[in-house]
């Protein structure tokens, strides 16, 4: 535990931005994951959306410093291949 105090601020600062980075996490893998769902029942109109969705969270999770630019465009590149799946 740190006694100083500017050590001690940044000890709750950084459990208040862990928990913001989390929630931003969770909603993106659910949004992921809705998606797959929808893909899965080869459900078009609601995967179509869902798609868009999950697109937005990806993108603002690069933005925001949770994920790294690569990974989100590898999986919107994989979600995309579903979709056209569906399609077809």
């Amino acid at each position: 535990m740190p006694n100083i105090k500017s050590a001690k601020k940044r000890v709750l600062v950084i459990k208040k931005k862990t928990l913001i980075n989390q929630m931003h996490k969770t909603a993106l893998k659910t949004a992921v994951k809705k998606f797959e769902v929808a893909a899965d029942n080869k459900n078009l109109d609601e995967a179509k959306v869902l798609f868009n969705d999950a697109v937005k969270k990806l993108d603002q999770g690069v933005k925001q410093g949770i994920l790294h630019k690569n990974t989100a465009a590898r999986k919107k590149s994989q979600l995309a291949l579903k979709l056209a799946k569906i399609n077809a």
